[in-house]
């Protein structure tokens, strides 16, 4: 009896754990099931019986792999000698026929027996992954509820959108509708060109694309005559009924502005409903690069590579290079375009694209001193097109740089120091020229030799960065005369490391000064590869300091035009007469009269709200003033409804014989009128001086009188 229950014990922990196993499984299909479920709802538009059959799918999955029926008591028995040693690792004696058991087992079996009682129904190694698979199920609801709040939805523009779906205003206030409206249905059907999908709203603000479709179905609860729809206070749009009980009433139009309209029942008018129209903007660009300026150094590789982002908002059709090539100098200039395509396919018009190109300057014919100008053009979805601004990629003529022209001509006269790296340039080329001739230690010597040039050009040109002298200290055997034993200002010259400070240095312009230290700093890559015995290395570095040096030359440059003044010629009669009888003072007499104050009316409403916070009754005039008011302010409320529509409604109620004055709507049409009217600017004026109350003239008065 005692062995049989040791048995249950191992049979009923089997079935604990099978039970707990397949609880896990089921909610780890739930909660996949909830996420997949509510992506494929919620963003690409399937039914909601998909998700029953992806639990289904997940479901039977785990269980075909996991297998979780097939636990064996042997694996129970082995789950319970390692998690409890007090079993001594004999618990498989209990499952084992007692006939086959030898005298010392059967004495084990009964120990182990006893220690089995002890032991949980419900290990907490049975409930852990069931645990796991809770907190993920709470999390699958949490990101389930956030993907039904997000508002996108995939398109085959070829990503997320943000949509509408939702009726706009949602979370607002109830709309104010007439009595006769008992409900209201609209839908939106956006342009074919945005992908987006059609979506129906049982609110009168509308929130639409650009060129959208818009129908209109109201039911009213009593048959009526006639409807339609005002728009803007000026277009009207009849509503048609196709029920003989005229109770529905159907009217569509296609918004392209941002604007307001009412409905209008038997003569009645409705408030003032927004209609927001989502502009589409052109592509935009934004090149990576390369730089707008690049040049390409002599021993460069002449490619180019061109990195850029398109985005549109609703797909992007096209984007083409329009490059041009510049060839030759002055009068004999020549250009060549081109059309280049990127290696990417638009044919999903997806809304964003990172492009590449390599711009291969040989295979487009540019030779030294060639410049390639060019430009990227995209076109969206809806034939809108934007371009980039000109970039210039241009290769740098070394024959140009090693011109002598300015030597010659007086007009171009270069200092020395401007022709020394164009001498260690050429003493480079030479030495790789004669490098095969000559022996490896004369090689190096000359490389050495090369080095130290470029070096004395560096402390030439570091001067004028008050940069410090490494030339070594002169005077030092003057200390040796006993007369200079104690002369201190001479030992600190020749013992301390004395230099001026680059930002002392202020003869030269802020923009000078920082490319003549980009030039010093390729002055110190030559010469690191001559003093390595690379001057095949070197030559890029002495090519683009000798540009940047030929550069300064042309900005030091200025010219400055030749002018002369050639007086009228003088009547030698009337020199010298005093004749003024024909000069004149000019007087130049003109009529000003004020422009017409377009604001006038607003400034006077502004009034009239102000006297009716305390009088609240509005004569003829006054309510002329305000409708004139109202008329300006709709015309603003066309192009910002979201500013000035709610006091365009507040001053209507205003002006209703039959409403009552409230405080807070003229607070809200003061304020629309206050945005509406220009910020006045301080005009200068003639200071105004207190009166002194005659104390000036008595002052003077009384000093005359102690003068006399």
């Amino acid at each position: 009896m005692v062995e049989h229950k040791g048995l249950n014990k191992i049979k009923k922990l089997q079935r604990t754990w099978i039970g707990y196993q397949l609880l896990s499984d089921t909610l780890f299909a739930i909660a996949v099931a909830a996420v997949l479920g509510s992506l494929c709802y919620y963003l690409l538009k399937w039914p909601g019986w998909y998700v029953p059959v992806i639990f289904v799918l997940v479901s039977g999955s785990l269980f075909a792999v996991r297998r979780p029926w097939k636990i064996a008591t042997g694996k129970i028995c082995s789950f319970l000698n390692v998690s409890y040693p007090e079993l001594e690792e004999s618990s498989d004696l209990i499952i084992k026929p007692v006939n086959s058991l030898n005298l010392l087992e059967q004495l084990q079996l009964k120990r182990v027996e006893f220690a089995l009682a002890g032991i949980p129904g419900r290990p907490k190694a049975f409930t852990k992954r069931t645990k796991k698979a809770g907190l993920l199920l709470l999390m699958a609801f949490v990101l389930s509820f956030a993907i039904s709040k997000t508002g996108y939805e995939w398109h085959s523009t070829g990503g997320l959108v943000q949509c509408s779906s939702k009726n706009p205003g949602e979370n607002a206030s109830p709309e104010k509708v007439l009595a006769q409206i008992e409900s209201v249905s609209i839908k939106i059907t956006p342009p074919v060109y945005t992908g987006r999908l059609s979506r129906q709203q049982d609110r009168f603000i509308i929130n639409c694309e650009e060129g959208a479709e818009i129908n209109w179905t109201i039911h009213t609860n009593v048959g009526i005559k006639q409807a339609f729809l005002i728009f803007n206070e000026k277009e009207k749009i009849n509503l048609i009924s196709f029920n003989n009980d005229k109770t529905r009433w159907e009217a569509k139009k296609i918004i392209n502005q941002t604007g307001f309209y009412q409905v209008s029942i038997d003569g009645t008018l409705s408030d003032f409903y927004q209609v927001q129209v989502l502009k589409d903007g052109p592509p935009v660009i934004r090149i990576k690069s390369p730089k707008q300026y690049t040049h390409i150094d002599a021993g460069e590789a002449p490619k180019v590579s061109l990195s850029a982002t398109l985005n549109d908002d609703y797909g992007i059709e096209d984007a083409l290079i329009y490059a041009t090539v510049a060839k030759g100098s002055g009068e004999a200039v020549k250009f060549k375009e081109y059309k280049i395509s990127f290696n990417t396919s638009f044919k999903q018009h997806n809304r964003q694209y990172d492009v590449q190109k390599l711009f291969d300057l040989p295979a487009l014919n540019m030779e030294a001193g060639d410049e390639l100008y060019f430009y990227i053009e995209a076109q969206d979805n809806h034939m809108q097109k934007s371009r980039t601004d000109v970039y210039i990629i241009s290769v740098q003529d070394t024959a140009q740089l090693l011109s002598m022209d300015g030597l010659v001509t007086g007009s171009n006269i270069k200092p020395e120091y401007f022709r020394s790296e164009r001498q260690i340039i050429l003493d480079t080329e030479r030495l790789l020229k004669a490098r095969d001739s000559i022996s490896q230690d004369a090689f190096k010597t000359r490389c050495n030799d090369l080095g130290t040039d470029q070096k004395l050009l560096r402390l030439r040109y570091g001067k004028f960065l008050g940069e410090e002298d490494e030339s070594g200290k002169e005077g030092s055997d003057e200390l040796n005369n006993a007369e200079n034993f104690s002369n201190t200002q001479m030992i600190m010259d020749a013992y301390t490391d004395k230099h001026d400070n680059a930002e002392d240095a202020t003869f030269l312009e802020p923009a000078i000064k920082q490319q003549l230290k980009a030039t010093l700093t390729e002055m110190w890559k030559a010469e690191l590869q001559l003093r390595i015995y690379k001057p095949n290395d070197a030559l890029p570095f002495e090519y683009k300091a000798l540009r940047l040096l030929k550069d300064l030359q042309q900005k030091s440059r200025s010219y400055v035009a030749k002018t002369g003044y050639n007086p009228p010629p003088l009547k030698i009669e009337k020199r010298l007469s005093g004749d003024l009888s024909k000069i004149s003072q000019p007087i130049n007499q003109r009529d000003l009269k004020a422009a017409a104050d377009h604001f006038e009316i607003l400034k006077r409403s502004i009034v009239v709200l102000e006297q009716l916070k305390y009088t609240p009754v509005l004569n003829y005039t006054d309510v002329i003033t305000l409708q004139l008011a109202k008329q300006q302010l709709s015309a603003k409320a066309s192009a910002e409804p979201g500013i000035y529509l709610p006091a365009v409604s507040a001053l209507q109620h205003l002006i209703s014989a039959d409403k009552k004055v409230n405080a807070d709507g003229i607070a809200v049409v003061e304020k629309a009128l206050q945005k509406a009217l220009p910020v006045v600017s301080s005009q200068p004026s003639i200071s105004q001086n207190s009166a002194d109350l005659g104390l000036s003239q008595q002052y003077y008065k009384n000093l005359n009188h102690v003068n006399r």
